[in-house]
């Protein structure tokens, strides 16, 4: 039995194949970021869900590619819960940014990931190559779930935010300064939390200071990532992968107009474009 999992932060989404011809099984729990979550954490998420257990013993080859294994160490924490765990498995740990490559292409590319985080690489039809690393929430991440989370935080704290999307902000999410304060210094997973506010900002992106947070923050992405494959750009097309990519591709198009650039094309869930290659790959 195959079974490939693509992982962001918030989500990891799971599809099982008995042979090739039977139809996907799909499951979807909690991130599986072990650069964020502890190892009794991670293995919690997995012994917990019910349909996992069902499979577990069945399972004979695991793709996983997840945010956060960008490390021998990450990669390896991963490996070993997933051995313990599927015993009867090979197992083949990935950086999310090889899932998101493979759902956009089979040729050279510049690939963006806009999620829960954020990166960006250059594949050239073999290996991908970051001239960036990925140094996570606390510094990098522009333009991702958990970056908008924190601007938007930041809109309503210092009084930026007009009154009427103050009222609706405050009705949607639990904001008292010590709920947020232990949600940030005291959860397992600050960024993911972070994450959840992104929402109210692109439900109300025509409002002129939540669009100035998305433009800012799209602009910083361009200049401090894709830019740095500007060269590259030259042959290569570049796309664009994860939920917020998605939802703020009006507003990236715009961006990358003013830089004589544009995105090729735009993939809210990887997960549905990697299962099919993988599964012609393997059986």
């Amino acid at each position: 039995m195959l079974l490939i999992a693509d992982s962001g932060s918030t989500k990891c989404d799971w599809v099982l194949f008995e042979n090739k011809d039977a139809a996907p099984i799909k499951i979807r729990t909690k991130g599986l970021n072990p650069s964020v979550l502890k190892k009794e954490t991670l293995q919690n998420i997995i012994s917990e869900n019910k349909q996992l257990l069902n499979y577990k013993d069945k399972v004979s080859l695991i793709h996983f590619y997840g945010a956060g294994c960008n490390t021998n160490n990450t990669i390896q924490l991963i490996s070993t819960i997933f051995s313990s765990y599927f015993k009867n498995a090979k197992i083949d740990v990935k950086e999310d940014t090889m899932a998101a490559v493979k759902a956009s292409t089979n040729s050279a590319a510049v690939v963006c990931i806009l999620g829960t985080g954020s990166n960006c690489c250059f594949f050239d039809g073999n290996q991908i190559y970051q001239k960036v690393p990925a140094m996570g929430y606390m510094l990098m991440d522009e333009a991702s779930g958990n970056y908008f989370g924190k601007e938007l935080l930041k809109c309503y704290y210092y009084n930026q935010m007009p009154e009427t999307l103050k009222v609706l902000f405050e009705e949607k999410f639990v904001i008292s300064e010590n709920e947020v304060i232990s949600k940030l210094y005291q959860s397992d997973a600050p960024n993911k939390y972070l994450a959840e506010f992104a929402v109210f900002l692109f439900e109300n992106k025509h409002d002129s200071v939540m669009k100035n947070i998305i433009n800012k923050g799209i602009k910083k992405f361009i200049d401090n990532q894709i830019l740095q494959f500007k060269e590259e750009l030259k042959f290569v097309p570049l796309y664009f992968v994860g939920s917020i990519a998605y939802y703020a591709q009006d507003f990236i198009n715009e961006a990358l107009k003013e830089k004589g650039l544009r995105a090729a094309r735009f993939i809210k869930r990887p997960i549905e474009n990697l299962i099919y290659k993988i599964k012609e790959e393997t059986f």
